[in-house]
């Protein structure tokens, strides 16, 4: 996996580099102290994925990640507990809190790769037409377009389906955004995501799915509204 890493302090980035390092799946290609360095960066390259900084000063690591039309697999790092939750909602697939140590580091990490080779199966194999749902230790294959919204549901992510059909799975609702395509799935609140082509109308407070009511969280209002 290509990964990048931006932080305003240069010490962290160095914690970055060198657990990296030790990571055989992970090959880091390049730091910022600079997060529009790093837009620059990454209009020009491919990237698999990004450890981000929260707290910087011009542009913050939630706002320089909002601004991403498709953003590739993000890990945030962060000196502060009470981004963590703001992070989840933003899809991140995992947070690390400094000083973080290289068992939590390889941790994140392994969760990317398997996310990642996920994405990669489902993309490659079937050319975007369907996903493979990790349920235990199966992989269940989904047609994207039979998939009208996704909603967490305690320690369960249900994937409701045309037909009135649905499917359970112990994936996290953040992975399972991850894996989809974003031109074709918006995420309205922490607990939903719905596919674009099956909304039927909206206001500022809610889609409608058919009958079904969804809400819009404040953290995706602005999303909605320029789709």
């Amino acid at each position: 996996m290509i990964a990048i890493a931006i932080d305003d302090e240069p010490i962290a980035l160095d914690v970055v580099k060198s657990h990296a390092s030790k990571v055989s799946f992970i090959t880091l290609q390049a730091v910022f102290t600079n997060a529009f360095d790093a837009i620059s960066f990454l209009q020009q390259n491919e990237v698999d994925l990004i450890f981000l900084d929260i707290k910087m000063p011009d542009i913050n690591g939630i706002d320089f990640l909002n601004s991403l039309s498709n953003p590739p697999l993000v890990i945030f790092t962060t000196a502060y507990a009470e981004h963590a939750v703001k992070g989840f909602e933003l899809n991140a697939l995992d947070y690390l809190l400094k000083p973080f140590s290289l068992a939590r580091f390889l941790k994140a990490c392994n969760k990317a790769e398997e996310l990642y080779s996920l994405r990669k199966k489902s993309n490659t194999n079937f050319q975007s037409a369907h996903v493979f749902i990790k349920d235990g230790y199966e992989q269940i294959k989904v047609a994207i377009d039979d998939i009208l919204f996704i909603e967490a549901a305690g320690n369960y992510t249900q994937i409701n389906l045309v037909n009135n059909s649905s499917l359970s799975t112990r994936m996290p609702i953040s992975d399972m955004h991850a894996l989809l395509p974003a031109q074709k799935f918006i995420r309205t609140h922490r607990a939903f995501i719905v596919a674009k082509n099956a909304v039927t109308r909206f206001d500022r407070n809610q889609v409608w799915i058919g009958e079904k009511i969804i809400p819009i969280g404040p953290t995706y209002a602005q999303c909605l509204q320029e789709f």
